[in-house]
């Protein structure tokens, strides 16, 4: 992020880049720095870190979205096939992707040593994950990448897991697609009927 951006104004620019080319503006050193940042200091529940990331750039980035059209080939009917590899070639010709897995191992260590608390912790590895995902969508903006989440599991998780080794018990959350942007995202959506503030916020002091 850089240093004259506040961490509140990097929030407010984060916005979702679906057209986005294979360029960067930063190292790929860069890049590493950042996702070894979050998984190193970003917080999770009872301090599991179960947060498990994976950066694909380059072919292992295509090979990705190859991997999503055969899969995804594999099931739907051959009339959507079109318009399907339309949308996934649009994340093809991004930079790189961050997967973001979540490690069963220490959820369920967690389970056995507080049983009050068992039916939460899976809940709470869904908020570790958003946690980092969120953070590192909102820190490769602040770099001048766009980007966009997708969630292609659980059709993919196998052969992903296969193709780059990835230890058979993980459970894939999502996929963070970025890129240099083509063009900008367009207007913010207007948000019909929203709710007033005073019904969604309150301040005691």
């Amino acid at each position: 992020m850089s240093d004259t951006k506040s961490f509140l104004q990097a929030v407010k620019d984060r916005r979702t880049y679906y057209d986005l080319k294979a360029e960067s503006p930063i190292p790929d050193s860069k890049i590493e720095e950042i996702v070894k940042t979050a998984i190193t200091v970003l917080p999770s529940s009872f301090n599991s870190q179960s947060a498990r990331l994976v950066l694909l750039i380059g072919d292992h980035h295509k090979k990705l979205w190859d991997i999503t059209q055969d899969s995804l080939f594999a099931i739907i009917p051959e009339a959507q096939r079109e318009a399907t590899s339309a949308k996934l070639s649009g994340f093809r010709n991004a930079y790189a992707t961050i997967l973001f897995f979540e490690d069963p191992a220490p959820i369920k260590e967690l389970q056995a040593a507080f049983a009050p608390y068992a039916d939460k912790f899976p809940q709470w590895s869904e908020h570790t994950s958003a946690i980092h995902q969120f953070t590192l969508w909102t820190a490769l903006e602040a770099e001048g990448f766009g980007a966009n989440l997708q969630h292609y599991n659980p059709i993919i998780d196998d052969k992903v897991k296969e193709e780059w080794g990835i230890d058979k018990d993980y459970k894939l959350i999502a996929q963070l697609v970025f890129g240099t942007p083509n063009s900008p995202p367009g207007d913010r959506p207007k948000i019909v009927n929203f709710k007033p503030i005073e019904e969604t916020f309150k301040v005691f002091k």
